[in-house]
């Protein structure tokens, strides 16, 4: 079931709320819970019922799992702890590497050793990239001790929770299981409902007003190019860009939607989207970007990595880097390779497709080109904290256009439909744009119309606030500073939007109205979001 759908909206949530209200007031104190695990596991089905079979497993045996690492980690049995823990791990990533990989795998095996194995397409599962990555740093983290005293319900609203079950965001048991366990947090309360609303709203439009109106000017350039179509340098650029402002409120909306919902049950949702586009280095960007699965991949697979690498170092006798400084030696094995090898499994985890194994390199290489350049400039005194109004734009202007490119790989289907884009946006195919040869007159009344549109939604991806910022002085979502991102702009520009806050007042609730309005008009074709199954 998609937020942006009229069941959704007219049937499923209104449904939710009442239940959840009506078992708050009359239940028990987990009523509430049982109800929205309930409503979940249909959300969940409504897709592919068949699949909900999957989802039980997965969770009953995940949780009985952490149960036995917890009583490994009391009695201190650690040869029984891993050996659970590497069982879990083959169980969570054999349903991974069977369902969205399996297919991949057999076709490049046919295509390298010229076989014909033949096997029907298997279909992926929703959200079981998101659902098994919270599973599994849960079980890691019950070898550590972590999880004792977790109840199966909670677990299981912990896994299926319906605002971030299908694409996020990738919740961590610490921050998700507290706000369960408090008895006296469930039930409707006006500010929560007003604020879900709101941030739920404005979501809504940037998915069906501005992800989806902006489609119409990426898909067919990218269409046109695997049809062998020669495009012109502007063609291949409104393309990449439009495209690249797409997934951006395509994403930011659902991340918006999934805050907003969760919201109206008193539940807080870490940010998993924080204007990346403002950006000043990759990875600052990585630091905005999906950063729920930027925190994942940081704490269960970059840092492992690279204290692996330091502990052999120690074991040759060989220095690590220190306050930035070190050998050429150390920075390659110490952050380069875990980099690259980290960013090629996030490549890997968004699609099984040798255009997102590109897309992951391509930003494991940015990467380690700004970790270097950091240490670089710290080696020669630099106070990288302290840099002035110019370089921060000079540095945004170039991770915008590094992301650009590498989006072009992610929107492909084919690495070699994306260098054909990458090379018409070079020049290849000359620079003449013709009217009407592409692109639908259905947003814009011909292309120079929507080369102006592009422009004004980057003046508001670069400058405007973005929803939390809106919402700032009703804590929105975990995890956020509101004045982190309002620090770049100037003075005057930064007191007009902290003047022009989300409150609860007529003349909020009017706009907010109005924009949910126009979003709801918009739904008369339903699509998917970008990050639905994956």
């Amino acid at each position: 079931m998609l937020f942006n759908s009229y069941e959704f909206i007219l049937l499923f949530l209104p449904v939710t709320i009442l239940g959840f209200h009506l078992s708050s007031r009359l239940g028990s104190q987990r009523s509430p819970i049982f109800w929205l695990i309930t409503v979940s596991f249909f959300f969940y089905g409504w897709w592919n019922p068949s699949y909900l079979l999957l989802l039980f497993l997965s969770i009953g045996l995940n949780y009985v799992l952490g149960q036995a690492l917890n009583q490994a980690y009391i009695s201190e049995d650690e040869k029984r702890g891993k050996l659970l823990l590497i069982l879990g791990a083959i169980f969570n990533l054999g349903l991974i590497g069977y369902y969205k990989y399996f297919n991949f795998f057999v076709d490049n095996i046919n295509a390298f050793a010229k076989t014909e194995f033949n096997i029907a397409q298997i279909i992926l599962p929703l959200g079981i990239s998101f659902y098994t990555f919270q599973q599994i740093s849960y079980l890691i983290d019950s070898l550590e001790g972590e999880t004792q005293h977790y109840r199966f319900l909670d677990y299981c609203l912990f896994v299926t929770f319906f605002p971030q079950l299908i694409a996020g965001p990738i919740v961590n048991h610490s921050e998700m299981m507290p706000q369960f366990s408090k008895q006296s947090k469930f039930g409707l309360n006006q500010e929560d409902i007003a604020v879900g609303l709101s941030i739920f709203s404005m979501g809504l439009f940037k998915k069906v007003i501005l992800a989806d109106q902006i489609a119409l000017y990426s898909t067919p350039v990218f269409n046109a190019a695997n049809q062998g179509v020669l495009l012109s340098m502007p063609e291949a650029w409104m393309g990449a860009l439009a495209y690249t402002m797409q997934i951006y409120f395509d994403f930011s909306g659902y991340s918006d939607m999934a805050i907003g919902a969760a919201r109206l049950f008193g539940i807080k949702l870490p940010l998993n989207f924080n204007s990346p586009y403002k950006a000043i280095n990759i990875i600052d960007f990585w630091g905005r970007w999906h950063m729920t699965l930027t925190r994942f991949l940081t704490r269960y697979l970059y840092n492992p990595i690279s204290l692996n690498f330091s502990r052999r170092r120690m074991k040759q006798g060989k220095s690590l880097i220190k306050r930035g400084v070190g050998t050429f030696e150390a920075f390659i094995e110490l952050i380069a390779a875990p980099t690259v090898i980290t960013m090629f499994l996030a490549g890997l985890w968004h699609g099984a497709g040798w255009q997102y194994i590109v897309f992951g390199f391509l930003h494991g290489f940015y990467l380690t080109i700004n970790h270097g350049w950091h240490m670089l400039l710290k080696s020669r005194g630099y106070n990288l904290k302290k840099v002035n109004w110019l370089g921060q734009r000079i540095g945004q202007g170039i991770t915008f256009l590094a992301v650009v490119v590498a989006m072009v790989f992610f929107r492909a289907p084919s690495v070699d439909n994306a260098m054909t884009v990458i090379a018409s946006m070079l020049g290849s195919n000359g620079f003449v744009l013709t009217d009407g040869a592409i692109f639908p007159n259905i947003l814009f009344p011909d292309n120079k119309v929507g080369l102006m549109g592009l422009a004004a939604l980057m003046v508001v991806v670069f400058y405007f606030p973005n929803t939390q910022q809106w919402m700032a002085r009703f804590e929105p979502g975990l995890n956020f500073d509101p004045i982190y991102e309002l620090q770049n702009n100037p003075r005057w520009l930064t007191t007009l939007w902290k003047n022009s806050e989300w409150r609860p007042t007529v003349k909020w609730a009017g706009l907010t109205s109005a924009i949910a309005i126009t979003a709801f008009l918009g739904l008369s074709q339903i699509s998917e979001f970008i990050y639905f199954q994956f």
